[in-house]
């Protein structure tokens, strides 16, 4: 009796110094409490702004409580993380989704941010489809059309962003410097806005995220996609790659936070956002809008961070765009 005695108290004890030795995250415990707040970078209705709604309701369901949205458009897309990583507690309750740009705007502005590590880089969700795309009855039928035009009128082609410094407005100085061509930039807050100055006539082109169910309808064309390979679902629009460019413009976008987030929360969010990949209404309302599914985790989001910090430098230097401020914010 008193050998079973002395082995129980030792496995209390062992258990006791078990759980002093891992100390628990009380920022995790009950996480989350309340609602969560998700700043989406540009305006409603465009193609980020329903992706991250569309993920929001997913997660919802799996945290159990409800994930708001606010929209911060401006700066090209990196505001929303950049006020969050200045103004948000690491908690938990405030998040962003990520662009790219947040990556190049320390190179272009003087701003009181880095994004490496003013941030908590948490998952990465999905990537862009971009391209061109001009209305259907647009006189250029093709890529070579279109850009023939520009070439015999400098400055006459107008194309809509979502403003300077962005991957859109990047790739299309890669293009007018590789074509000896000039066209000029106007910038929007979202696609939603974009979209409706191309049917308007007010812009001759609109580069970013196809609006396919628009182009299905046959009301706008592509005539170009920047992509690796052509989109399952515009198969007739031919990469930049293809037409000898060799340019090949992916964009992820993902989650971040504040820097110095709890690992226990951060894990927490981590695997309700990845479950999100395996919800078929999500995937459903990425493929709609001719988004990929593009997965990585936080460290391996991190990483690609870190190495495409140095690659928009050295392409912002390139292209001259050092020390100008964003527009369309």
């Amino acid at each position: 009796m008193a050998t079973t005695l002395t082995i129980t108290n030792l496995v209390r004890i062992a258990v006791i110094g078990l759980a002093l030795a891992v100390p628990s995250s009380p920022q995790a415990q009950g996480y989350p409490e309340r609602p969560v707040t998700l700043l989406i970078p540009y305006t409603a209705g465009g193609p980020t702004d329903i992706s991250s709604r569309a993920a929001s309701e997913s997660v919802s369901r799996v945290l159990g409580k409800r994930i708001t949205v606010d929209n911060r458009p401006g700066a090209g897309g990196a505001l929303a993380a950049s006020n969050m990583a200045q103004s948000a507690r690491p908690d938990g309750y405030t998040l962003a989704v990520t662009p790219i740009t947040v990556l190049r705007l320390p190179h272009i502005s003087n701003v009181a941010f880095n994004p490496i590590n003013d941030l908590t880089w948490i998952i990465n969700l999905a990537g862009y489809q971009f391209g061109v795309v001009v209305r259907a009855d647009a006189p250029w039928k093709t890529w070579q059309e279109f850009i023939a035009y520009a070439k015999v009128n400098p400055g006459k082609v107008t194309y809509a962003s979502p403003g300077f410094g962005t991957t859109l407005h990047i790739t299309m100085e890669q293009i007018a410097e590789r074509e000896g061509i000039k066209w000029t930039q106007v910038p929007f807050k979202g696609t939603a806005d974009s979209v409706v100055a191309l049917r308007g006539g007010h812009v001759m082109a609109v580069t970013g995220s196809a609006p396919i169910e628009q182009i299905e309808a046959g009301v706008f064309r592509m005539p170009v996609t920047w992509g690796e390979r052509r989109p399952a679902r515009h198969p007739n629009a031919p990469t930049l790659k293809e037409l000898g460019y060799g340019i090949v413009t992916n964009s992820p976008y993902g989650i971040t936070g504040p820097k110095g987030m709890d690992a226990a929360t951060v894990r927490i969010l981590h695997d309700a956002f990845k479950g999100a990949l395996s919800d078929l209404a999500f995937l459903k309302t990425l493929d709609r809008l001719g988004h990929d599914p593009f997965y990585m985790s936080g460290d391996d989001y991190l990483k690609w961070a870190r190495e495409n910090y140095d690659i928009e430098r050295r392409i912002v230097e390139r292209l001259g765009l050092k020390q100008q401020p964003f527009q369309g914010d």
